[in-house]
């Protein structure tokens, strides 16, 4: 389906054809906000303060590396936060599941896994949101709730809501699905309480960027290399996240000659999308290598990232945690 995701990033005549159908999904999600805001609809509360972090539209902007850094902020503020995830592209027998560092990323999903590990947090997953939030108060001794995902999830109330915009891509043609990439209309960032830009230049509101770090083998993690280490290298680059030329745009950046190989994003990947008829490198990003831990070969490697934020916003979500209203 990437036709179509392109599509709502160009001129495109398919969105004329598609419009009929935005419009009636804007009406279906404007009738479910309203059941929930009304109590048509059955609103589960917590007993501590939940953040949502999510997003407006379809595709990578940013929310994983997001939720960790909004983790560790919290515990050096002297928080003990849980996270709760929905665990697209996991499939676990039973659920909820308390995702650990060794947890199989096909039952859990390869964000929560990821999440996780970076983080040392509880973690979560469960289709059911309240349900996940539920669990992780009852088996976890946790002071705030972070929900990966869920902005659209009216079922569990929330205190503070945090939305991730791509700063490069921002909202495509401004459509709703299916015409285009957005989940609710745009007004829906009047409504929210933090809004992150992701990249870009001159963006409003917080901004926020992901550095890059080392690249560690997939085989052999105690192998480091600096990130300039295939600069004039010919190889190959896997990505199966919501924005892949994203990656393979960085890769570029440091000089290298690339061979991209783009997937849907929670692909799950086989032995076969790993393996090259040559030697070359195989670069990819640390999400996809929590799938590819069972391929891996001395030449493929990974690149965390961080995100990097201004200190006044950790200020400010603090307080809006404390705020007494959210209590």
């Amino acid at each position: 389906m990437r036709w179509l995701t392109d599509s709502w990033y160009q001129t495109h005549p398919l969105r004329w054809l598609l419009l009929p159908l935005s419009f009636l999904y804007r009406l279906v999600i404007f009738v479910r906000k309203q059941a929930y805001q009304r109590d048509l609809l059955t609103r589960h509360k917590m007993p501590v303060p939940v953040i949502i972090v999510g997003n407006i539209s379809i595709g990578g902007t940013g929310k994983t590396p997001f939720v960790i850094w909004l983790a560790e902020q919290l515990k050096q503020a002297g928080f003990q936060p849980g996270i709760i995830s929905r665990g697209y592209g996991g499939h676990s027998p039973t659920y909820p599941l308390d995702v650990s560092p060794d947890s199989n990323a096909s039952h859990s999903g390869d964000e929560p896994l990821l999440i996780c590990r970076r983080t040392q947090c509880p973690v979560v997953v469960d289709p059911n949101r309240s349900q996940a939030a539920v669990h992780l108060l009852s088996q976890h001794h946790c002071d705030v709730i972070i929900s990966d995902d869920g902005l659209q999830h009216y079922a569990l109330q929330r205190d503070i809501e945090i939305t991730l915009v791509d700063g490069s891509r921002r909202f495509g043609n401004k459509l709703c699905l299916p015409a285009g990439p957005l989940r609710e209309p745009m007004s829906r960032l009047n409504s929210v309480d933090f809004v992150i830009y992701n990249g870009g230049e001159s963006n409003p509101c917080y901004q926020m960027q992901l550095v890059a770090e080392e690249w560690i083998n997939l085989a052999h993690p105690g192998q480091r290399l600096p990130l300039d280490a295939f600069a004039g290298k010919e190889i190959h680059a896997m990505a199966g996240i919501g924005h892949p030329q994203r990656f393979f745009d960085l890769l570029c950046d440091y000089k290298m000659i690339v061979h991209p190989h783009a997937f849907d994003d929670h692909h799950a990947f086989k032995a076969s999308d790993v393996n090259f008829a040559d030697d070359l490198p195989l670069l990819m990003t640390e999400k996809d290598a929590v799938k590819c831990q069972p391929y891996a070969q001395k030449n493929h490697w990974y690149l965390p990232v961080s995100a990097r934020l201004d200190d006044s916003l950790t200020q400010a979500i603090i307080k809006k945690i404390k705020d007494p209203a959210n209590g």
